[in-house]
């Protein structure tokens, strides 16, 4: 069934096209991921999809009984509004059904008649289970108090409590604009799961190329204001791509063979007397526009800055540790950065990765600990926040503040203006305020001022938030050639996949768990670590449950050593504390339901409690049975 048709729309900023006569269709099932360079128009074709921008041309069609739920990249919100106000502004039926209870249960003045008739609507429609979902999907995407004033919310968290609403409204096509942003790996994982379960229509902008390949099953390229369709995942995607870009590269050498031909007959002073030579003519300026926009369309993002020299020494991290509120973000943390590094951080949101990353950039001073910086060394750090950039500045003067010019890989020097237009901000466009740039233009805009600083040593705190796919590719490549370290927090799978060849990740109580590999080589090792440990834990009970005892075959009998003596006998006060420190922090979270912070790390924290209490509890049993073994050896 087609939920919406759109049929040769335009759109057009200035004299710039961002759309020229794009039309495609959206079917139900149909799970479209939008992908191409920042400021090619991918946020506004959603919001015309949407119906929250009018085109200049063209049409949007729709069923009149079709619903649509959008997601913005920065969603609007009520200061003052709740999350749970704001999680059930949806349009749906039964959302607009929860609205009207709880206003009349809200209102005393409302007659018991309509609250009861609202009690049998909620009941005959099932609405009484949204709430629950709301706080189900809220909890998953790490929002655990559901009377929060908006507020008093971060951009991360304001952008998950959106999701969640959107995530929550039934429709018929769900439009997202980079969902994944501000989500943990785990939450990504979840996030899949979910999307790929839910049914209807999905068309969605994100940067996360693992998150493409599972979810999506048709990419939609916008590229120079045209839409090009490719009926796969993301892989399927690059193999069609790149034989489309051979057989453009075919026609463009055809055309330059042309060009030679019609440009020679023109040299010899060819008039356009006939109707044939006018003809020809037009075919040769036709040949110049066409080769024009051959040359045009290669234009590509391009990173080839020097970094300054590094000497032996980079940085050691000496007992760093930091803790907000009491609660432990990094505990005793100690490493020696090596010239190579290429180390990816990973953890829960709020776990304490950022932290890191500005106490290493100098930015944040540790509770504890030191930390050692070469001489010779010159930080780069790029930050997930954009607050320091004077939207009032043009894009020029923001470069400018760093370096009139850079000296590139080759050695060559070039000017800010000139580096600017390898970021692909042309001559016009650098005299653009920063105000009036899209996020993702800001983000390549804040990357290029890192690296015009030269740096040798390159901290990176999210930096593929969104970026388009075509300028990650291109830091990747950066990445692989930078002769320095690099040090990188992302939620980005793939990336860290490509970038990263040893992993920090964050666990309960400010521990940092060091790793050598990717980070699919760490999940996959997680999970042998644990599918092991599992089945230790069912051999050995198998085997003390199993195994007679052989008197015969030992002269000595089976007997406690003192280390297993003294366990067996304080384990039970061991048990009994931690059941109590159990039960202490489910009070404290009662009394701590409006402090997110307090909240989330009280949950951490009793997280790795019942992880220690499971795994006594395991031993109990274990020394137990042995007691119980030698027990009968006294009969």
């Amino acid at each position: 069934m087609t939920i919406i048709n759109i049929e040769n729309i335009s759109k057009r900023y200035s004299e710039r096209y961002l759309l020229n006569g794009v039309s495609f269709t959206i079917s139900e099932g149909d799970k479209i991921g939008l992908i191409g360079i920042n400021g090619t128009g991918k946020t506004t074709l959603l919001k015309i999809v949407a119906g929250e921008e009018a085109t200049d041309e063209g049409r949007v069609m729709k069923g009149s009984m079709v619903t649509i739920e959008y997601l913005a990249q920065d969603p609007s919100y009520d200061p003052k509004g709740i999350v749970k106000e704001q999680v059930f502004k949806g349009n749906s039926e039964n959302m607009k059904l929860v609205r009207a209870y709880r206003e009349a249960v809200a209102d005393k003045t409302t007659p018991p008649e309509v609250i009861i008739k609202l009690t049998g609507q909620m009941d005959q429609s099932n609405a009484w289970n949204l709430e629950n979902e709301a706080q189900a999907v809220l909890t998953r995407l790490g929002i655990f108090d559901l009377n929060a004033e908006m507020g008093t919310l971060s951009g991360g968290q304001r952008k998950r409590v959106a999701l969640a609403s959107a995530l929550l409204n039934p429709c018929d096509l769900l439009i997202l604009d980079e969902p994944t942003n501000h989500l943990d790996n785990e939450t990504i994982d979840w996030l899949e799961q979910y999307l790929n379960q839910r049914k209807g229509a999905l068309l969605m902008i994100t940067h996360d190329r693992y998150f493409l390949n599972r979810v999506v099953n048709q990419i939609f390229e916008l590229d120079r204001g045209n839409l090009y369709t490719y009926q796969g995942n993301y892989n399927y995607f690059l193999e069609k791509k790149l034989e489309r870009e051979e057989m453009e590269s075919a026609s463009q050498k055809k055309r330059r063979t042309l060009m030679r031909q019609e440009l020679a007959w023109v040299k010899q002073g060819a008039k356009a007397r006939s109707t044939k030579q006018r003809a020809r003519l037009d075919r040769f300026q036709a040949l110049q526009e066409q080769i024009e926009k051959d040359k045009n369309s290669k234009e590509r993002l391009e990173i080839s800055v020097a970094g300054s020299r590094l000497g032996k020494k980079v940085m050691e991290l000496e007992g760093i540790s930091k803790a907000y509120d009491q609660r432990v973000l990094i505990d005793h943390f100690n490493y020696i950065v090596l010239p190579y590094d290429r180390i990816g951080i990973i953890g829960p949101n709020g776990s304490g990765k950022s932290t890191l990353m500005h106490i290493m950039g100098q930015e944040l001073q540790p509770d504890t600990g030191k930390v050692h910086i070469g001489e010779t060394v010159r930080l780069g750090l790029y930050t997930q926040g954009l607050d320091h950039m004077d939207e009032n500045l043009r894009v020029i003067e923001y470069i400018k503040e760093v370096a009139e010019f850079i000296t590139t890989a080759d050695g060559s020097k070039i000017s800010a203006s000139q580096m600017l237009e390898r970021f692909l901000f042309t001559p016009e466009a650098q005299w653009t305020l920063i105000g009036r740039l899209s996020g993702g233009e800001r983000r390549r805009l804040h990357l290029l001022r890192v690296l015009m600083e030269a740096p040798n040593v390159l901290l990176l705190d999210e930096p593929t938030n969104d970026l388009d796919i075509e300028t990650l590719t291109v830091l990747e490549d950066y990445i692989d050639d930078f002769p320095g370290p690099v040090i990188v927090v992302s939620h980005d799978r793939y990336f860290l996949d490509k970038v990263a060849d040893k992993i920090f990740s964050f666990e309960s109580g400010g521990k940092i768990r060091q790793y050598i590999g990717n980070y699919t080589e760490f999940k996959e090792a997680i999970i042998e670590e644990t599918e092991r440990k599992e089945k230790q834990i069912i051999s050995t009970d198998h085997t003390t449950k199993n195994k007679p005892l052989d008197r015969g075959q030992s002269q000595r009998p089976l007997r406690f050593t003192y280390k297993e003596k003294l366990e067996y006998e304080t384990i039970d006060e061991v048990i009994m504390e931690l059941e109590s420190q159990i039960e202490d922090i489910d009070i404290q979270m009662g009394t701590a339901a409006t402090e997110y912070e307090r909240l989330q790390a009280l949950m951490i924290e009793k997280e790795a409690l019942e992880k220690e209490l499971e795994e006594k509890m395991q031993r109990w049993v274990e020394l137990s049975e042995i007691a119980e073994q030698i027990e009968e050896q006294k009969k």
